[in-house]
């Protein structure tokens, strides 16, 4: 009987010793191919980037090996590090540590300050994405934005596809969407596809640009600061102190070409030059015609009079 009793006081002891040898051990290290594969595969993904000699990379490693266990029973998340990794540019501006929450692959960086109940919190409030994507086709009927804006304020970012700063702000104007979610809705439209036509009615030239409506209103951010706190500084109380704007109706189809053209020759100063040469061509061309077709005109008149 006291064998067995000892067998068991062993084997609870091996158990505990296991367990919190599990609960202090450091996060599952992975390289950015197998990152990769996790955000085609896994729902959600919680990624430490981090780097050698990093003392608050430390910092967040140990909290969030505590954190570990209820990120994966609330959100059934992948918990790794990425060390050194070259992601990390596509997600922070000052790169490590970055703590970046992927939800289908769409990621949400984290920006409040070290503590394990608000990051639990941030993630398990923000498990879609919060960023709305508007086009075209939905733009005026989502926003009302010429009427009031009665679906409330919007803010904004207009982006290309092409453009490698747009991509590195998905994160950050994410994290924006969580922020001011309970406030207003943050969007994003495509200038250079599904929203070129919105674009030009609001003269956005450059990518990315940011644009926060309000009750038939809008300001544009100016700022030279593309982190998460000033975004939501402006567009909770800062934007007051942007030039007001009256926001423009839809344009009809013909204006709409009319614009595009006027921006065609305006990013296009070359073709605008070769057009005002031709032009100049055209109408010298044309006076020296209408000379000669009065010269020919007169000489007529000239001879039926005698």
């Amino acid at each position: 009987m006291k064998c067995i009793l000892w067998l068991l006081i062993v084997l609870c002891t091996c158990l505990l010793s296991f367990e919190c040898a599990a609960s202090t051990a450091g996060l599952e290290t992975v390289d950015d191919e197998e990152l990769m594969n996790l955000f085609r595969n896994e729902k959600y993904v919680v990624v430490l980037f981090t780097k050698k000699d990093c003392e608050e990379c430390d910092k967040y490693e140990n909290e969030l090996i505590h954190l570990r266990e209820d990120l994966v029973d609330t959100l059934n998340a992948w918990v790794v590090k990425a060390h050194n990794s070259q992601l990390v540019r596509l997600y922070n501006p000052s790169k490590e540590p970055a703590l970046v929450f992927f939800r289908h692959g769409v990621p949400l960086l984290y920006d409040g300050p070290l503590d394990d109940e608000l990051i639990l919190h941030t993630f398990t409030s923000n498990k879609e994405p919060n960023v709305k994507e508007l086009s075209d086709e939905n733009f005026e009927h989502l926003t009302q934005a010429s009427s009031g804006a009665t679906t409330g304020d919007w803010f904004i970012m207009f982006y290309s596809t092409e453009c490698v700063d747009c991509q590195r702000l998905q994160a950050r104007w994410e994290a924006v969407g969580a922020k001011l979610k309970s406030r207003m809705n943050v969007a994003r439209v495509n200038k250079q596809t599904t929203g070129a036509v919105t674009g030009r009615r609001f003269n956005v030239r450059d990518v990315p640009s940011f644009i926060f409506f309000r009750q038939g209103k809008m300001y544009r951010y100016n700022i030279p600061k593309y982190d998460v706190a000033s975004f939501a500084a402006f567009a909770s109380d800062w934007y007051k102190n942007a030039r007001m704007e009256i926001v423009p109706v839809p344009k009809s189809p013909f204006d709409d070409f009319t614009q595009m053209i006027a921006d065609a020759l305006r990013d296009n100063p070359v073709i605008w030059k070769v057009g005002s040469v031709l032009f100049g061509i055209l109408t010298i061309y044309t006076i020296i015609k209408q000379l000669q077709s009065k010269k020919k005109t007169a000489t007529k008149k000239v001879k039926k009079s005698k």
